[in-house]
């Protein structure tokens, strides 16, 4: 769809006979800086109007297309002016095009009088879904049979058979005089629905927010979940829990409601990006930040190994939270044939030698025994302190003079 500018659309008429109002909005436009996305709501003026449909400023370089049935009356009338100005709704922005939708209307009754009525003026049309076909469905539509191809009746198809007696609003694709040549498409309507929600959906909620959502997907990579009716995001493998997860489908699984806070959600390539986090939104918080006080560096504790590998073993300390035993530090122990023998699952005695608390790591060690000047250890596999300074130790030894 080509620009189109307004000072060429009027030819040699004078711009400033035109109504106030749209003098104003023109001159209050920023051409540059103004991007519209989806769910947008603006005032806009008529361009031009043609037998399909009308072109209206959108405060962009690029004018929006509205069709021409927005603009009509009761008796399908055209009901303004080319320089009215009208409140308008985004529903798609593409590339070089931006379709509007006059707000205070609706194409959703699926009436148009006849289907080449419809398949003009692109409005949706009433059918019923009564075979299915190779390669799609036929759908009885004002009497006549038309095709849907089977890509074309919903983003993802996966028992046909569901849909057989059910009736849909459907936009015609093909059309000849005759009929027999009738081809819809549900798809279409719902990639323009999908639109207007996305757009609703960036204007309404920010980071931080919560929802509850239905895991729709599982992937490597994390899981697939859908909230705020058609809203589609990712919850990344690391956003599934705060400890480290292998495979999604031990946290989770498809059809599962769970709830989830925003992370983040914009436009990417003409499509809505949105990622969650399941384990921010379970509302138990970072164990990181309770890890240096109940295990401070020192800490002597039993864990339970997760995985050995030739550089060490993984242990865990708390829920959430993974030290690493390096194999040079308990290779010259005395306990040494313990860690070797130890596999995934055993429990291990093992000391907090360090934490690096912005990179999310805990170095561990095996324990050292410490005494007390009476020869007491001050080390115990319960323990779940650290053990000060050598100066605190001796605040607690009486000398007797």
């Amino acid at each position: 769809m080509a620009k189109k500018k307004a000072v060429d659309l009027f030819g040699d008429e004078d711009l400033e006979s035109k109504s106030t109002d749209f003098a104003n909005l023109l001159e209050d436009q920023n051409l540059d800086q103004k991007k519209l996305h989806p769910g947008d709501k603006l005032k806009g003026a008529i361009l031009t109007i043609g037998n399909q449909e009308a072109f209206i400023s959108t405060g962009t370089p690029i004018d929006g297309a509205l069709p021409i049935a927005d603009l009509l009356d009761s008796d399908n009338q055209v009901k303004f002016k080319v320089g009215d100005v009208i409140e308008v709704k985004v529903v798609r922005v593409g590339d070089a095009e931006i379709l509007l939708k006059r707000l205070g209307t609706t194409n959703s009754s699926g009436g148009a009088t006849d289907l080449g009525e419809a398949f003009e003026l692109e409005l949706p049309v009433d059918g019923k879904v009564t075979e299915l076909i190779k390669g799609g469905f036929r759908v009885e539509v004002k009497d006549k049979l038309a095709f849907c191809p089977i890509s074309q009746m919903d983003f993802h198809v996966d028992m046909p058979e569901d849909y057989l007696g059910k009736r849909y609003l459907f936009l015609i694709t093909k059309f000849d005089q005759n009929g027999r040549n009738l081809v819809v498409s549900r798809r279409r309507i719902l990639d323009l629905q999908k639109q207007e929600s996305e757009g609703d959906f960036l204007q309404r909620y920010k980071k931080g927010d919560i929802f509850q959502g239905k895991i729709t997907r599982l992937e490597k990579f994390g899981a697939f979940i859908e909230v705020h009716g058609s809203i589609q995001g990712l919850i990344p493998i690391s956003e599934l829990a705060w400890a480290r997860v292998n495979d999604p489908r031990d946290i989770v699984s498809i059809g599962q409601t769970v709830q989830v806070i925003l992370l983040d959600a914009a436009y990417f390539e003409g499509r809505l990006k949105a990622s969650f986090s399941l384990k921010q939104g379970g509302g138990e918080g970072d164990p990181w930040l309770r890890v240096v006080n109940d295990f401070p560096v020192g800490t002597i504790f039993e864990g339970i190994i997760e995985r050995k590998e030739p550089y060490g073993i993984f242990v865990n300390v708390m829920p959430g939270v993974t030290g690493l035993l390096p194999k040079s530090k308990y290779a010259d122990s005395s306990e040494t044939h313990i860690f070797e023998r130890a596999k995934k699952g055993d429990k291990v005695k093992v000391q907090i030698d360090e934490i690096r608390f912005e990179e999310k790591r805990i170095s561990l060690s095996p324990p050292i025994e410490k005494f007390d000047l009476s020869g007491k250890s001050l080390s115990s596999s319960n323990s779940q302190k650290g053990f000060g300074s050598f100066g605190d130790l001796l605040k607690d030894v009486k000398i007797k003079k």
